[in-house]
């Protein structure tokens, strides 16, 4: 469920962070659940504990989780507006990555259309 990419540029908290808001935005995660324990989110995924402690910390700050001592981490009630905006940053971002490696606007344009009426074709089957 938490997959990250060790080989990927983005350091690897984001990548969690990114993943938390995305499993809570599919409806995978929901109001109330309990996150898997700082240590053992670490183990399963071969990385440091303070990693794992910082995605998790940033997620806090964000309202998007909230913790209680001796207890753990829980997902907080959902923000779908903060949680957008962090999907926008991610798209901006990956725009201006794809403008930075010479794709022209037509392509990406194209590119977002395609998605969009794949996306709306496997919602109608």
């Amino acid at each position: 469920m938490f997959d990250i990419d060790l080989m990927s540029r983005t350091p690897i908290y984001e990548q969690l962070y990114k993943k938390v808001v995305e499993l809570i935005l599919k409806g995978v995660l929901h109001e109330q659940d309990k996150l898997p324990s700082v240590r053992s989110l670490a183990t399963d995924l071969s990385v440091n504990p303070n990693t794992v402690a910082k995605a998790y910390s940033l997620l806090e700050r964000d309202k998007i989780i909230y913790s209680l001592a001796g207890r753990g981490s829980f997902v907080a009630k959902p923000d779908k507006l903060l949680a957008q905006e962090h999907i926008l940053e991610a798209f901006d971002a990956a725009v201006l990555e794809a403008i930075d490696m010479g794709i022209e606007r037509e392509t990406l344009i194209t590119r977002i259309d395609s998605v969009i009426e794949s996306h709306s074709k496997e919602g109608t089957t």
